[in-house]
């Protein structure tokens, strides 16, 4: 059995005491899998909840070891933490293929029945016949053995992916004159070198700031090339190569594409309902993308006389200016209400209300000095521990997202989880709140559904084109007037004025259907790579985002070689808009508005601690008392 895990994972105090935590401990947990595959195997006469009982035992550890090692591979200071990680991850995700693969398993589980099993139990069982035919478990020998051996050079091409792009950062040297229109802060943080010039990295805390106030075209195109071609041309054969392990590896199982193997077991159900559901999104998104391009283009060119197209490195900077213009909103007066730590305060408070909750600090060890952890509790109970591992540094993953850490499983293990953003010290964009409260949506699901017995309920467990809703329905929180007025306050304490943000909703409708076309334009390349022959990745990713956006990618640049999403969600980006469909009509739901605990209430009970437990749809019906609608979305996308 595994160890009863009561408190939460005691990370090393000391720097010397890390290497042996990343090879003992998953050493240990690998070891100890092997041996309950050996107890299910070895004859005995056991009941179906006996036998299911073994595999939610050996199932904790593994997905025990591998949150840990996805964890530390990408946050650890030390490279050879990270490196150490990395292998265990690999050897993982290996062992869970090698297990989905194992006929002897298989007809184990398919031999027990179902006679004992509680509806919980039951729908454990029922996915895990499901999960070994998924992994090949009925197939052949021989392709057993295949598809065992491309999933592990999947793991291993996904993680030398990824790490090419959290270490291929890089740095250009400008003329101070480019810095014109940034704000003072930002001029202040980058000073001039003993060259004459200043130094600009392609980190988010750099890059956003030049992208949306650089007045210099020349420097915002140069630094978003950079930024586009970190992980190039280092990742050009290692994705050519996983997309045909990934080809190979459906074909076998009997599937079209490895987009119907990703979609199937999903809410969409097959790669040609997500390919409708994009056409879908095209439609309804393209006359107002049309007219919002207009207005940029003819902005763009007030600057830039001779301009012919907006591109990605124009639309971020145009649609601050307009909003100023148009809106009166001024983007660096609206950062003024925005200071991290205040911004901080106001996540934990607001979720603490909404999930009925408290946050305690903990002074606990953890990777890193920045990290800043605390005690989710209940009523006295701890019912888990986060992470907030915020600011960038060399060597870290470079993006935002919710890392899960430990499964919470009823009276076993404290569910535990961490939060990795690369957000500036100081004051953040409005968008950066945004993203704060989204990926702290996913740190709460995480946490509130780690009270069931089973592991595959536990934590963010629903069909992945759902796991999206529910971070992104928090977002709202950050357009409303009386919520921000709880935390959002400049230098002297005022808070936030009711008609500024009321300015900043109107002026978000605008650029909205554009920024829907960006998010199409992802998607559909995340579906079409690994759909369409991909003989030239660069043109087919062009062709995907030229008729998806009429916003023009920039010339020569290999974004591709850099978009981290095709390792984790594969073929399927357009599990955000599926999820924003949703959580769009979920927000109906707080009739009340955004502060109303009943609702909060209803919505923990019935969307975020189920977990997994039941299906997503089911999940959506149970708190608006009718299945989901697209109408919300509509509406929102209208303005």
């Amino acid at each position: 059995m595994t160890e009863r895990l009561l408190e939460p994972i005691g990370f090393p105090s000391a720097s010397d005491e890390w290497i042996a935590f990343a090879q003992e401990r998953p050493r240990r947990r690998l070891t100890r899998i092997d041996d309950l595959v050996a107890t299910l195997c070895d004859g005995s006469d056991r009941s179906a909840l006996e036998s299911l009982t073994i595999w939610n035992d050996l199932q904790i550890d593994l997905t025990a070891v591998r949150n840990e090692a996805e964890l530390l591979s990408e946050v650890h200071p030390d490279r050879d933490v990270r490196e150490a990680m990395e292998a265990v991850l690999t050897q993982a995700q290996a062992k869970a293929s090698s297990m989905m693969a194992d006929s002897r398993l298989a007809d184990l589980f398919a031999s027990t029945g179902e006679s004992g099993l509680d509806p919980a139990a039951l729908r454990v069982h029922t996915h895990l016949l499901r999960d070994f035919r998924r992994g090949g478990a009925y197939l052949d020998q021989e392709a057993r053995h295949r598809v065992a051996e491309l999933a592990a050079r999947d793991s291993e091409l996904s993680v030398r992916f990824s790490r090419n792009i959290r270490e291929g950062g890089r740095r250009i040297r400008v003329d101070p004159a480019a810095l014109v229109g940034l704000p003072d802060d930002f001029v202040k943080a980058h000073p001039v070198g003993d060259d004459g010039r200043v130094a600009l990295s392609t980190d988010a805390t750099d890059f956003m700031p030049v992208q949306r106030y650089a007045n210099d075209r020349e420097l915002r195109i140069r630094l978003a090339k950079e930024r586009a071609d970190l992980a190039w041309p280092d990742n050009d054969a290692i994705l050519e190569e996983l997309l045909e392990v990934r080809r190979q590896r459906a074909e076998i199982l009997g599937y079209g594409t490895w987009a119907d193997y990703e979609a199937d077991g999903r809410m969409a159900g097959s790669a040609d309902r997500v390919s409708s559901f994009l056409d879908e999104i095209d439609a309804a998104s393209g006359p107002a993308a049309e007219r919002e391009y207009r207005v940029l283009l003819d902005r763009l060119r007030e600057e830039e006389l001779d301009a012919d197209a907006v591109t990605i490195a124009d639309q971020p900077y145009l649609l601050r200016a307009l909003h100023a213009e148009r809106f009166d909103v001024d983007a660096q007066k609206v950062r003024s209400y925005f200071d991290y730590e205040k911004v901080l305060r106001g996540v934990l408070e607001i979720t603490a209300m909404l999930c009925d909750v408290d946050f305690v600090a903990s002074d606990v060890p953890a990777w890193h000095e920045d990290v800043r952890s605390f005690d989710v509790k209940r009523g006295g109970s701890r019912l888990g521990r986060i992470h907030l591992d915020m600011h960038p540094r060399g060597g870290k993953f470079n993006h935002a997202a919710c890392f899960r850490i430990a499964p919470g499983i009823r009276g076993r293990i404290v569910a535990e989880a961490a939060l990795v953003c690369n957000f500036p010290t100081g004051l953040m964009e409005h968008r950066q709140v945004q993203t704060f409260f989204h990926e702290f949506g996913h740190l709460m699901h995480e946490i509130l559904a780690g009270q069931h017995d089973w592991v595959e309920f536990a934590g963010i467990a629903t069909e992945w084109d759902f796991s999206e809703a529910p971070s992104q329905m928090l977002e709202e929180w950050v357009w409303d007037a009386d919520v921000l007025r709880t935390f959002a306050t400049d230098a002297s304490g005022e808070p936030i004025p009711h008609d500024l943000v009321e300015r900043m909703n109107r002026a978000d409708r605008f650029g909205r259907a554009l920024l829907v076309r960006t998010q199409l334009g992802h998607a559909r390349v995340s579906l079409h790579l690994h759909v369409d022959d991909r003989r030239d990745l660069a043109a087919a990713t062009a062709h995907w985002y030229e008729v998806s956006t009429p916003v023009a990618r920039l010339n020569g640049s290999h974004s591709y070689a850099a978009f981290g999403h095709l390792t984790s969600y594969g073929a399927c980006y357009y599990t955000y808009q599926w999820s924003l469909v949703i959580a769009r009509d979920l927000l109906s739901g707080f009739v009340d508005g955004l502060l109303d605990r009943e609702a909060a209430a209803r919505y923990r009970r019935e969307i975020l601690e189920p977990g997994g437990s039941r299906d997503a749809a089911d999940l959506v019906a149970a708190f608006l008392g009718r299945g989901f609608s697209v109408d919300a979305y509509r509406a929102w996308l209208d303005g």
